[in-house]
């Protein structure tokens, strides 16, 4: 079988390169688009700061949910299981 991936280049800034933390993220949706906004949560504040909003259509929210699982499952394979600590939020998102 023929390999079809095409290489694609990735142009990455030195101010990207550094990253944004996040500890948290609210995700909402439309019929056409999902909203992620990843956000900082400090201990004892009432309140998080968006530090980068991201707007995917369905379909690449499902791509990256697949990617997502694929990377966990090598990461968990690699370094053990993930732990997680406290309970697990009812509902993630916002409403």
């Amino acid at each position: 079988m023929q390999d079809d991936k095409k290489h694609i280049d990735i142009e990455l800034s030195a101010e990207q390169s550094e990253g944004i933390y996040a500890n948290g993220v609210g995700i909402s949706h439309t019929p056409s688009e999902f909203i992620l906004d990843f956000m900082r949560f400090l201990p004892g504040a009432q309140k998080a700061k968006v530090f980068a909003r991201v707007i995917m259509t369905p379909q690449n929210a499902h791509i990256l949910k697949q990617a997502l699982e694929q990377n966990l499952q090598k990461y968990e394979e690699r370094f053990g299981k993930i732990k997680i600590f406290g309970k697990p939020a009812k509902e993630i998102g916002f409403k």
